[in-house]
């Protein structure tokens, strides 16, 4: 059995680690692989600035940085805020995935151009660092959202009449107004919103947490994982420099 290691880059309640782990729909999980949640022990709450950015990426360094010598196969931050991405590829031989760069490059194999549709204003500028880092600031059409604060521990239970439609009106301003031909949701968090925006939609509907766990395996299963030229590995690493810290 494999197993596979997804930290949520916020602290939240046992019970919404839960909600997340709900979001991979069933029989879409290979039965070869094991997927364990974690939360952040400490840090960012909503990941909405920089300084929060700073944060949620030392935090998920230190919720992954182990995983190797626990016995993992892989690491999947489950945040399009790709959180500590690059320093847990440095940190770990294993293959480490996450939301934005796999759902925005699955969106460019898709269509012409994709559009983010999520919850609030301040997380646009997790989504155009993305889509810059890997060089696809051209196909990315806009990024929109319904002027929602998100909810890391309830996502969007119980809000689906409220928010379901908002988040139709963007996508369909995606489309229509901006040329978009796939839509990715903005966040882990939004997951409940994929069948129906799927449902109403005429174009492909990117669940990100989903896609990365997908590609998580896909890497596992290929015998592949990051380059080394790429992302050197630390010549004397700090794993319990955040100890203290509680």
């Amino acid at each position: 059995m494999k197993r596979i290691l997804n930290i949520v880059p916020v602290p939240v309640p046992a019970e919404a680690l839960d909600a997340f782990a709900g979001q991979i729909p069933p029989g879409v999980m290979h039965p070869d692989f094991v997927n364990d949640f974690v939360a952040a022990r400490a840090g960012a709450r909503v990941i909405d600035s920089p300084y929060e950015q700073t944060l949620a990426d030392a935090f998920v360094l230190d919720a992954g940085a182990r995983a190797q010598d626990d016995g993992y196969d892989a690491v999947c931050v489950n945040s399009m805020s790709d959180s500590a991405l690059p320093a847990l590829r440095s940190r770990l031989d294993i293959p480490v995935m996450a939301p934005a760069i796999g759902s925005m490059l699955l969106a460019c194999m898709l269509g012409s151009r994709f559009s983010v549709v999520t919850m609030w204003p301040r997380w646009h500028g997790l989504y155009t660092k993305a889509a810059a880092q890997q060089g696809i600031t051209g196909r990315m059409a806009s990024v929109r959202d319904i002027g929602t604060r998100p909810d890391a521990a309830e996502l969007l239970a119980g809000k689906e009449e409220s928010v379901f439609p908002l988040l139709e009106r963007e996508c369909r301003a995606a489309i229509d107004g901006d040329g978009a031909d796939v839509i990715i949701l903005g966040s882990t968090t939004m997951h409940q919103s994929h069948a129906y925006l799927s449902s109403v939609l005429e174009v492909p509907v990117i669940n990100p947490g989903v896609v990365a766990i997908k590609l998580t395996e896909l890497l596992v299963q290929c015998g592949l994982t990051h380059s080394r030229r790429a992302y050197a590995a630390p010549e004397d690493p700090q794993d319990d420099l955040f100890a203290p810290i509680g």
